[in-house]
């Protein structure tokens, strides 16, 4: 009762923050929005008393009966204020109806919300549109939910052909009980049902509940680091220790990135004191002095959050012709590849998606920047198999560099960013290598899988 207790509290004190917090966004939106106002006013007064008009009236501007101009001006104040109010009423109509427009698409709706922000009236907007979308999912819900009971008591090809055509309008917690009683049988197949993105949601869900899961402790640099030199897996050798910006000891042959950090933000190969790439901008510098400035923007922007700053060994594809190494990313389920990114960094960011048996794929994201790469090998791909496969845990990518002499180690990364990008098919059936992942998992830990390098680490 008292932990019951607890979490009331704590969830009635979560509501009044929210409720603060949207008060605060709608009053910095109505500020906003009266400085822009102001602004627009302020320029058109100027332009009227810079017309010729405005300097030609002289004394006139004078003339004239005050009191009757004076109840005239607040007359028209509030029929103007009154208009005002049924234009945005039906402004905001309009724009919440465009969501139901099938002529709508991505640039518009971002054109429409960006309107709704600008006239300070976002928070009202979001409250109303969500709202709207729990009604009209319901209301289809009900209709599909409805249309397969019709065929509840048909024969099995019938109901197979109905329910198969139902369950792409459907998301995995509205498909009825009904239906899932069918799936338990040959007759009809969850292939719709699946969702990588959905898996991943639900697994930062459990973070929150029961804290960080066990792929999350290897999102630490150095822990990762041990964790592959237990597997004699080959990685860059590295200081050992960071530094602030202003301070760091730059050496040559060294890629110099963030302590926490990811991707190519924050990140800087020193080839030369005088030949420096900055690997996220694709652009040279030519000195430490320029290097220190860059970083500092890197802060200042947002791009790197804290001042700790490491060296790493520079890997190089090609050390004549200083070529950067390629990134390799493996999207591994417990024992199996899934997905393979290959990225070409400089001088110009290019994109290859893989599949494990070697087809060149697209999926969705990064599909405006494709190239023909050059893959991985089998025995590359079942490395990255093979180290997944000591992780307790269904997902996670392992990444790694493409050196003259093959892959080196870079990170573990337990969540992609922008894992959301990837169109529905993809979407799909890496869902589907999640689950069987999970149960694949299950059975080894029910069996007393000991996953000796990994709790070695994890108990220390």
């Amino acid at each position: 009762m008292k932990k019951k207790a607890v979490k009331i509290m704590a969830d009635s004190k979560e509501k009044k923050n929210q409720k603060l917090i949207k008060a605060l966004i709608q009053t910095k939106a109505e500020i906003d929005k009266a400085e822009r106002e102001k602004s627009a006013a302020d320029k058109r007064t100027q332009q009227i008393k810079s017309s010729r008009t405005y300097k030609s009236a002289g004394p006139l501007k004078k003339l004239g009966k005050k009191n009757a101009v004076d109840n005239e001006i607040r007359i028209l104040e509030e029929e103007l204020k009154t208009t005002r109010k049924e234009l945005l009423e039906t402004k905001e109509a309009l724009q919440l109806a465009k969501l139901d427009s099938t002529s709508m698409n991505s640039i518009k709706i971002q054109k429409s919300v960006r309107e709704m922000k600008n006239d300070a009236n976002l928070i009202d907007y979001i409250e109303k549109a969500v709202k709207q979308k729990n009604r009209h999912d319901e209301n289809y819900n009900q209709a599909l939910t409805y249309a397969g009971r019709l065929f509840m008591n048909e024969q099995d090809d019938y109901k197979s052909a109905i329910y198969s055509t139902l369950l792409p309008g459907l998301k995995i917690e509205d498909i009825p009980e009904f239906m899932m009683r069918e799936a338990l049988t040959d007759n009809m197949q969850l292939k719709d049902a699946a969702s990588f993105r959905a898996s991943l949601n639900m697994r930062i869900r459990t973070y929150q509940l029961n804290g960080a899961p066990p792929e999350y402790f290897l999102d630490d640099k150095q822990t990762a680091y041990e964790f592959m030199d237990r597997l004699k897996i080959r990685r860059p050798w590295t200081e050992g220790r960071t530094y602030r910006a202003e301070a760091f000891p730059f050496e040559v042959s060294t890629v110099i990135k963030p302590a926490d950090g990811a991707g190519a933000r924050g990140v800087y190969l020193i080839h030369g004191f005088n030949d420096i790439i900055d690997l996220k901008r694709a652009r040279k510098l030519s000195s430490t002095e320029e290097l220190v400035k860059s970083m500092k923007q890197d802060l200042e922007s947002g791009w790197v959050v804290q001042n700790d700053w490491m060296a790493e060994e520079l890997i190089l594809e090609d050390k004549e012709n200083k070529t950067p190494g390629s990134d390799i990313k493996f999207y591994c389920f417990y024992g199996k590849v899934g997905l393979i990114l290959e990225i070409n960094r400089y001088p110009e960011l290019k994109y290859c998606w893989w599949t494990a048996d070697g087809r060149r794929v697209h999926t969705g994201k990064y599909d405006n920047e494709p190239f023909n790469g050059e893959g991985v090998t089998k025995e590359e791909i079942e490395m990255a198999a093979k180290i997944s496969e000591e992780i307790p845990a269904p997902f996670i990518r392992i990444d790694f560099l493409r050196s003259e002499d093959g892959l080196i180690f870079g990170e573990f990364t337990p969540k992609p960013g922008n894992y959301d990008d990837f169109d529905v098919e993809t979407d799909q059936w890496m869902g589907d290598y999640f689950l069987e992942a999970e149960g694949r998992l299950t059975y080894d830990l029910i069996n007393h899988k000991t996953f000796g390098t990994y709790m070695d680490l994890s108990q220390r």
